[in-house]
């Protein structure tokens, strides 16, 4: 049964002083816990928790494979040969039903996810898609941790419907939105950046907003241009990585507000029908209500950076009026309300009245870096509930971000106290013990309660396998790395990554060092542009005694990246070893100056000239 029968509302009046005239129909509250720039809302499939993000920009709602057996779906074999496609490319996708499936305190029966992905970040097992978000006009109040599906009754299509900006005359844009149709559901509009027109695509999924590399050459920047940085790789469905930059473009403008100076990354990836994705970093910054009853979308601007939250508070416009402050927003001349103000206080639902709102709006402050009122408000949700563990969580690691690493560890404490299996405070309050170099037996200790708590095939498993390399335990890290590899043959994005580390584990280590080789081997044929793929099999080799094919590796690794100190070190001896001493030391000697203990590390694992 299709997520569109959830037609069940609460009425309430939109106008009050025309209660004859424009009502909306509100669905229950969807509340939304931003993880990072990561949207995530709880549900129940088949009676199990399970997280999602809210992908506005996904046209259905979906499961990554490693979760289908995990939550007791179903896969349909009928139905074959399905593609779904992404900034990555196509990817093939199978569709899988749940018996249950729990959302908006309503329970349904055989649902439907498509099956595609790999990993949707975090302890994700899936996106809420548009089958769920076009049922209805939504609501994206992701400051205030809410995500409202609304259906209008009776409302005009000249009705402005950014209710909550009405009583106070907050300035709101709007702006016309494509029809949607089943197919292709996606809310597209456009924009112009630094004047050139785009077509965007409103994509809480898509992690931070993107233009893609055409668009950003029509305005006038190229990877090449003055200013412009390298932003590092970028994927989603679909296999294939892509490269990104990051620019300063001067001007970014949709409705009435323009984004002066505004940072945005660019890369090398396709979108269907659009040049630019705009992500959650927009979202967090504005509320947004897109009426698909009206094709319009209504959004206000909340104050603080729009795109580069990197920033952790918004500058002020200059006294001028004329100039905004990098990445913030202006918004001079919004159109007035046509119809009364909105009086309803219940209806504003701008503040918190509990302690999971509160917890809601802190994660929100978190995730654009704004941490001193991040802090405030998890600590009134600690206060009203002192028994939840998670919001001594988020408030551990908003004071970590914050730089209280000691104000961070008492709250990962008590979380651990409240809930002695929480994985995820088990694992921030590892991490942060691993970056103060506490006693490795104290580290390790919360890695191993993770180890017997996690799923073998749990994301958590990549980041236990590093902390495990850092507290040089190798054989367990080999362990994790090799429990997460058994279990994702189908992540041709992670796989070779994977299999560097464990390759690397097993050099460092000196064992098992054809297995190191396997491993290698196949991270180098995924990938043979990566420099730390090549300087581990370097180290295999150089462990082996075969020492030309050492420093082959060591060679191209340098090509790619002439600064790893560990492939000059490695070179150097096997020079050395090849009778090649002059030409061995030169290299030893860069090596020790970009790396003053590199000696001393090599040592500690039996390697030296």
């Amino acid at each position: 049964m299709p997520l569109s029968v959830l037609l069940l509302v609460l009425s309430i009046p939109a106008l009050p002083r025309e209660p004859q005239k424009c009502q909306l129909g509100r669905f229950p509250d969807i509340p939304v816990t931003m993880r990072g720039l990561s949207p995530l809302v709880h549900a129940q499939v088949n009676g199990s928790d399970a997280l999602f993000v809210a992908d506005s920009g996904a046209f259905f709602s979906s499961i990554q494979p490693d979760a289908v057996a995990a939550l007791h779906l179903r896969v349909d074999p009928s139905i074959q040969g399905l593609f779904v496609e992404g900034i990555g490319g196509r990817e093939r996708a199978q569709v899988a039903r749940a018996k249950t499936f729990t959302l908006m305190n309503k329970t349904w029966e055989n649902v439907d996810f498509v099956v595609v992905g790999s990993s949707f970040g975090g302890s994700a097992v899936g996106l809420l898609g548009q089958n769920v978000f076009r049922m209805a006009d939504v609501e994206y109040d992701l400051a205030n941790g809410i995500i409202r599906l609304v259906q209008p009754h009776d409302c005009s299509k000249d009705t402005p419907l950014a209710y909550w900006a009405a009583d106070t005359h907050q300035p709101y844009s709007v702006v016309d939105i494509e029809s949607a149709t089943a197919a292709y559901p996606h809310t597209k509009s456009v924009a112009y950046l630094n004047g050139a027109k785009i077509h965007v695509e409103f994509d809480t999924g898509a992690g931070t907003s993107m233009l893609t590399l055409a668009a950003a050459k029509r305005a006038g920047i190229t990877p090449t241009s003055e200013g412009v940085t390298v932003g590092g790789p970028s994927w989603g469905i679909g296999h294939r990585i892509s490269n990104t930059w990051i620019a300063a473009f001067d001007s970014f403008k949709i409705g009435d507000e323009q984004i002066l100076h505004a940072r945005l990354r660019f890369g090398d990836i396709s979108l269907s029908g659009a040049d630019m994705l705009i992500g959650p970093d927009f979202f967090l910054s504005h509320r947004v209500y897109v009426a698909s009853s009206q094709r319009k979308l209504y959004f206000t601007y909340n104050g603080g950076p729009v795109f580069d939250l990197r920033r952790t508070a918004a500058a002020e416009a200059s006294d001028s009026g004329t100039e905004a402050a990098p990445g913030t927003a202006k918004n001079p001349e919004a159109p007035a309300a046509t119809e009364p103000a909105h009086t309803d206080a219940n209806a504003r639902l701008d503040e918190p009245t509990d302690a999971a709102g509160f917890a809601r709006r802190g994660a929100a402050f978190a995730a654009r870096q704004d941490y001193a009122a991040a802090i405030r408000d998890l600590t009134r949700a600690c206060e009203l509930a002192p028994t939840e563990p998670s919001f001594f969580y988020e408030r551990g690691m908003a004071r970590w971000h914050d730089r209280q690493a000691d104000l961070a560890l008492a709250d990962f404490d008590q979380a651990i106290k409240l809930k002695p299996d929480y994985v995820d405070a088990l694992m921030s309050r590892a991490t942060l013990r691993a970056r103060r170099h506490d006693p490795a037996e104290t580290i390790s200790a919360d890695l191993d309660a993770i180890d017997r708590l996690a799923p073998k095939e749990a994301a958590v498993r990549l980041a236990l396998g590093s902390l495990y390399m850092g507290t040089r335990n190798y054989p367990a890290a080999i362990v994790q790395y090799g429990r997460w590899i058994d279990s994702h043959d189908g992540d041709f994005i992670r796989m070779p990554q994977v299999r560097n580390a464990r390759c690397w584990a097993r050099a460092l280590a000196g064992i098992e060092l054809d297995r190191a080789l396997d491993d290698c081997n196949a991270a180098v044929r995924a990938n043979s542009k990566n420099a730390a793929f090549h300087d581990s099999r370097g180290l295999v080799y150089l462990r082996q005694g075969h020492y030309d094919k050492a420093i082959a590796d060591y060679d191209a690794a340098l090509v790619l990246d002439p600064k790893i100190a560990w492939s000059l070190y490695g070179r150097g001896i096997a020079k050395q070893r090849l009778g090649q001493g002059a030409a061995g030391r030169v290299d030893l000697a860069a090596a020790t100056a970009l790396a003053p203990k590199i000696a001393a590390e090599a040592a500690s694992h039996g390697i030296a000239p």
